[in-house]
């Protein structure tokens, strides 16, 4: 049972109205509602839900762009603090969120792009060609490349497009020996840090020692590397440009045109609403060591390059689900079982994939008295299907007699969409879009005409 009397104490109960928690743009209304704010403007979750139907997701590209060009102004500002005399660039990793939404959004606030496949790379042609980003903006090209890969890199080399694929294995040498712009080389660091997904063999990247025997690389410009994703610590971020710098210093012996480092991703996000890193800290932290380590290795600066994806994009959505129904836990941390409309399976797929806890919250009754410990079923026919919060459980209103709750998944931006499924044939969400006051319908849910049709019928 929890009591709260007033409204700022049913924000904080809820952990609304936090930076450091991701949530600064979250509140709640005066009836209890899920109030998400854009300058001015306000969007009330629950009122949106009834109009457009559960499930739906809810994108504000006002959040992406904020975190876009916070990430960009911190990286600059403690470049300037540090006199480093390398630049700055920031990457978007398509993969996180293809959505036209999303990657117009972050490069209307400066974002260069990295793709991972033929098709993205196609996004950014078709992008380019319709002249929707300046000439200045820089592509990097990641991921296995295949043939057709290969030969979408260097027509958009010879047409003029700033773009540097990265080699991630020795094989696509052969091809770039005659690619006459500048290219990457992913290192296969051994080195491991502390993350969610961290995994002990990693697939891609040249190992360290095979790259020091190549000698000099052809149109070499950029040392790659991909730590993990999640980084739990700032430690997880230093100790890799330590290595990072070393390896570049060594290399550019050779490699003159060697000028810029890529740490990739992994900057984090607090999906749980418990202590965390702030990106100012880790940013502090990472340009501070390039500053060090490039002074006592007696080398150049590099320009440094970043591609934190789910850090800007995670954020930025919201999936909301009813509650259809409820059952009692035999034996659990949970009182309830309630059924959504919507499938995690299906519609927040590292639920089950990958294990991913999520913060969990009303969209309606959130000043309510009377809260339990409830576990969440999908609607597929799955056993698989479910959220416990790990084992633990999630803090719902009570099911009050004729009404149901709403709930609200936070920071469902990164990865979701592109995992989405089909089992048992549920439909996807419908999907909105909040910005400048207006709401526009970016994807409607499907029909079973429509979902059948992808499977032949």
């Amino acid at each position: 049972m929890f009591f709260m009397t007033r409204r700022n104490g049913f924000k904080h109960f809820w952990k609304l109205g936090k930076e450091e928690f991701n949530t600064q743009w979250f509140d709640v209304s005066k009836k209890g509602d899920l109030l998400v704010k854009e300058g001015y403007y306000q969007y009330n979750v629950a009122e949106l839900a009834k109009k457009y139907g559960t499930p739906l997701e809810i994108v504000f590209p006002h959040i992406i762009e904020r975190r876009a060009r916070n990430l960009i102004d911190i990286f600059n500002a403690y470049i300037k603090l540090n006199d480093y005399r390398g630049r700055f660039f920031y990457h978007y990793p398509m993969k996180v969120n293809q959505s036209k939404e999303f990657v117009l959004s972050l490069i209307s606030e400066g974002a260069n792009l990295e793709t991972s496949s033929a098709n993205e790379l196609w996004i950014v042609k078709r992008l380019w060609e319709q002249e929707k980003f300046a000439d200045r903006t820089r592509v990097l090209c990641n991921g296995p490349k295949t043939e057709k890969y290969l030969n979408l890199i260097d027509e958009l080399d010879r047409k003029g497009l700033m773009i540097t694929p990265i080699v991630e294995e020795a094989s696509e040498f052969d091809f770039f020996k005659r690619y006459k712009g500048e290219i990457g080389v992913r290192v296969d660091m051994n080195l491991r840090v502390r993350s969610h997904w961290d995994k002990k063999f990693n697939l891609f990247g040249i190992r360290e020692d095979d790259l020091l025997h190549m000698g000099k690389i052809r149109n070499l410009a950029v040392l790659s590397y991909h730590i993990s994703s999640q980084i739990e610590t700032v430690d997880g971020f230093t100790a890799p440009v330590r290595r990072a710098v070393q390896l570049y210093a060594k290399m550019r012996e050779k490699n003159p045109g060697l000028d810029t480092i890529n740490i990739g991703g992994g900057g984090g996000v607090p999906y749980e609403k418990k202590r965390f890193y702030t990106s100012k800290a880790a940013i502090q932290r990472i340009v501070k060591t390039f500053k060090q380590q490039c002074m006592r290795l007696q080398v150049r600066e590099p320009n440094i390059i970043c591609e934190w994806g789910r850090h800007v994009a995670a954020p930025a959505q919201i999936s909301v689900f009813s509650v259809i129904s409820e059952k009692p836990v035999k034996e659990g941390y949970a009182k309830r079982w309630y059924t959504i409309d919507g499938s995690f399976i299906n519609d927040l797929a590292d639920t089950w994939a990958i294990h991913q806890k999520w913060h969990v919250i009303p969209a309606k009754g959130m000043d309510t008295r009377r809260v339990q410990k409830v576990w969440l079923a999908g609607s597929s026919c799955d056993s698989d299907d479910k959220y416990t919060a790990g084992g633990g459980h999630v803090l719902l209103p009570r099911i009050e007699e004729g009404d149901r709750p709403l709930i609200a998944v936070l920071d469902t931006g990164a990865y979701q969409d592109a995992l989405a499924s089909y089992h048992c044939l549920l439909s996807h969400p419908a999907k909105i879009v909040c910005k400048d006051g207006d709401v526009t319908v970016a994807r409607k849910r499907d029909t079973a005409e429509e979902v059948g049709k992808r499977f032949g019928w």
